[in-house]
């Protein structure tokens, strides 16, 4: 998909040794579809993958490479997932890694393979191979933002922030448009770091923040066989105060989540669904999930009706008995529309007014505990069915 104009950050900066490069190899008719991302310093790295029964090679081989916690290149194509695709996909994603150690003069097994796009059809690896000679001289800082757009399938725009720790700097890509519910859904996200840490920290601390954002979010409740979160920290800026960068990079992994949710398919709004009074935060985002992907909550947004009767009803689903009407209420917005089991008389045509808006928070309260959680989704448009129904034709 064609990138379109969206408000992008004002500033984006690059981790030191981070390179890149992005082109078109023709597995797409024009837009860019092949990025490979470089440390010139090996760096620790840590990956959360999918949890589909049917992992793409990608997964599939990014999991054994990273495995030892390093890497120093990523190779991604967006068009073909490389999935369902037998020895034969294992063996391209294989591949795919030789070359690029080869071209870049590092151990195949520092370069990660991902692939987004349609399932069942084999590689290009001719399109592939011919697009990955001489890659080195096109490596460049600056690229890291042409990344984004070509790891882009149905995307809208790309996806893109950094952030700076004392010296150092965080930087993120991410693709995710459509197929999400990350249990760990397609979503792509990349994050880079010049920032030296210790290897027991990476893999729990990226794990924390992924439980927190970008497993907090749902576009169509299924989840993608290619779904990836990786981290890379080459060390080249010194060590960042732990605290300090665990909160930035948090708020990095927010922003994308929020921008993948705005950004799904068809979507014209993106709902923020915060949940307190919990007993715990399994039971806050279990609720959260379930009212963010009813499908009656989804379009009832997307038409402007303020029928809270639906936000009941996805909120009972949770077949929780110690959760009680006569404890919840619900908002739009600042609005309480449900008080403790019993409706409240709202202006319905100021809550008319209030879901038009590009942004939508439905606040619940169940009355039972002190935790609270945020999920975010999307509302649910023809829009989500074009695009779906037509997809591979």
């Amino acid at each position: 998909m064609t990138a379109k104009t969206h408000p992008q950050p004002a500033q984006f900066d690059h981790p030191q040794g981070f390179l890149a490069l992005a082109k078109n190899v023709g597995i797409k008719d024009s837009t860019l579809d092949l990025t490979v991302v470089y440390s010139t310093a090996r760096a620790r790295a840590a990956g959360m993958f999918t949890r589909n029964r049917f992992p793409g090679a990608p997964v599939i081989v990014g999991r054994k490479h990273i495995a030892n916690g390093f890497a120093q290149a990523l190779v991604i194509n967006s068009k073909n997932a490389n999935v369902a695709m037998g020895k034969l996909g294992i063996d391209n994603a294989v591949e795919t890694c030789q070359i690029v150690g080869a071209e870049l003069g590092i151990d195949p097994y520092d370069v990660l393979p991902f692939s987004t796009g349609v399932i069942g059809r084999p590689l290009p690896m001719d399109k592939i191979r011919s697009g990955l000679k001489g890659i080195k001289a096109e490596l460049k800082a600056e690229n890291l933002k042409l990344a984004a757009e070509a790891i882009m399938t149905t995307d809208m725009y790309p996806k893109y922030i950094s952030a700076r720790v004392g010296k150092a700097t965080i930087a993120g890509i991410a693709k995710g448009a459509g197929m999400i519910e990350p249990n760990m859904a397609t979503m792509l996200v990349y994050l880079m770091t010049d920032a030296e840490l210790p290897k027991a920290v990476l893999k729990p601390m990226l794990k924390r923040v992924v439980d927190r954002t970008f497993n907090c979010m749902s576009i169509d409740t299924d989840t993608s066989t290619s779904d990836t979160v990786i981290l890379m920290a080459n060390g080249l800026a010194g060590k960042a105060n732990l605290s300090s960068f665990e909160k930035a990079l948090h708020s990095v992994c927010e922003y994308l989540t929020r921008e993948i949710a705005r950004n799904g398919e068809g979507v014209t709004k993106l709902i923020t669904v915060d949940i307190k009074g919990a007993k715990n935060e399994k039971q806050a985002k279990h609720v959260g999930k379930l009212v963010a992907n009813s499908p009656l909550v989804k379009t009832a947004v997307y038409g402007c009706d303020p029928n809270w009767g639906r936000v009941i009803m996805a909120v009972g689903k949770s077949f929780d008995p110690i959760i009680e009407p006569a404890k919840t209420t619900i908002r739009f917005g600042d609005t309480a529309v449900f008080k403790k089991g019993s409706p409240m008389d709202c202006d319905l045509e100021a809550l008319r007014k209030y879901l038009g808006q590009p942004e939508v928070s439905i606040g619940i309260d169940l009355g039972i505990g002190k935790t609270s959680a945020r999920v975010w989704g999307c509302d649910l448009t023809e829009g989500y069915v074009k695009e779906n129904a037509y997809y591979t034709t």
